[in-house]
């Protein structure tokens, strides 16, 4: 007679070894989870085309909002909810491997819809001609890296990635570190007003700054901007500011930097009040002054945080057209890669050229990217 085993209370005892809850990789499932996520974006689509009622020019708009919305989130719902009923009947081990189809698959087919195909097809387009009829080569980056009006454009971008983020981060970083020092009621205040440009959009933060920067010539009536008003007050001449190059790129980026601090502000803020304080008064008590205290204890603590909120910034400086677009239209040599890829595609419809823009902003953007996820990557390996 055979003994069983004796389990020690050292050993856990499970009924289910762990090889039964092992993700199975079968062509069945498979088949399950492309289907899966397959039905959500597949549904909207049909729901799209077939629901006619919503695509009528002459139906009430209040009501086509809300059939929309009711439809819309209740359909989402219900798919949501009766693909999580019918992947609870599959089996243990194919319900474990189809389950995160069904729930992030959609969005993944959805995101490589809206992302992937259009950076492929624009890349394709980059190497066509203005009306995307031919193939030309390379022929529209060669003229953007040889072409004057581009490589103006080039310059002036490479300037705003390196000035903005710096003073960006810089002044959102210094108003972080002195409102901690100030009292609970006047540092949510004095975070509020710094915090407040960030709910202006980049076009009305450009209205704004351009009663700032008004300058009417001579003949044309009173000065307006709030600028020329304090020059022409200390017996100067009224000076059309924008005009001016190169300055006149510096007064653009002043605006990003108006807008962008806040944000830095806020997130470098929430980093600093992590810092431990034990570190701090140790640092103190070592003889280091508030100065020493900062660069050696805070600064380094919060540096993966400043990484991050540089990137962001970096990015969004890229990306920036509406400032130039309504401040200048790109003239007076202020034009930027992304405005003058808008101009482009959409004033000189030129596919090619415009095309071939967006790609030089992809492929400066990426490495950052990169850079950043490495740097994530590496630092969640150490805790």
């Amino acid at each position: 007679m055979t003994t069983p085993p004796v389990t020690t209370p050292d050993e856990p005892v499970t009924s289910t070894p762990l090889r039964e809850l092992e993700q199975p990789g079968g062509l069945g499932v498979w088949a399950l989870r492309i289907a899966t996520a397959l039905v959500v974006p597949v549904v909207i689509v049909v729901f799209f085309f077939a629901f006619g009622f919503l695509k009528d020019e002459e139906a009430n708009k209040a009501i086509q909002v809300l059939v929309a919305l009711v439809v819309g989130i209740g359909g989402v719902w219900a798919l949501y909810w009766g693909m999580d009923r019918l992947v609870d009947r599959l089996p243990l081990k194919a319900g474990i491997g189809v389950r995160p189809f069904a729930f992030v698959g959609p969005a993944l087919v959805l995101l490589a819809f809206y992302l992937v195909y259009p950076a492929i097809n624009t890349t394709i387009i980059s190497f066509q001609d203005a009306r995307s009829e031919s193939f030309v080569g390379f022929d529209n980056y060669v003229r953007i890296f040889t072409e004057s009006e581009y490589l103006v454009s080039l310059r002036n971008s490479a300037i705003w990635v390196l000035v903005v983020p710096l003073a960006a981060v810089g002044i959102g970083l210094a108003f972080a570190t002195l409102a901690d020092k100030l009292g609970r009621r006047i540092e949510s205040a004095t975070k509020s007003l710094i915090f407040l440009p960030m709910a202006i959009s980049f076009v009305g933060a450009s209205v704004v700054w351009t009663f700032v920067y008004s300058f009417r010539p001579e003949g044309f009536g009173d000065q307006i901007g709030i600028l020329n008003a304090i020059w022409t007050s200390i017996g100067n001449e009224a000076t059309n500011w924008l005009a001016q190059r190169p300055w006149n790129n510096l007064y653009l980026m002043v605006i990003l930097v108006w807008l962008q601090t806040g944000f830095s502000m806020v997130i470098l803020s929430s980093a600093v009040k992590g810092v431990p304080e034990e570190l701090l008064e140790a640092a103190r008590i070592d003889g280091a002054t508030e100065w020493q205290s900062f660069w050696r204890v805070v600064f380094p603590s919060i540096f993966s945080t400043v990484v991050v909120v540089w990137t962001t910034v970096v990015i969004t400086v890229w990306k920036v057209f509406d400032i130039v677009w309504v401040m200048t239209g790109g003239r007076e040599g202020t034009q930027v890669v992304a405005q003058q890829m808008v101009q482009e595609f959409f004033t000189n419809r030129n596919n090619g050229v415009g095309a071939a823009l967006a790609v030089v902003l992809f492929v400066a953007v990426v490495p950052i990217l990169i850079l950043n996820v490495r740097r994530f990557r590496a630092e969640e390996a150490l805790r």
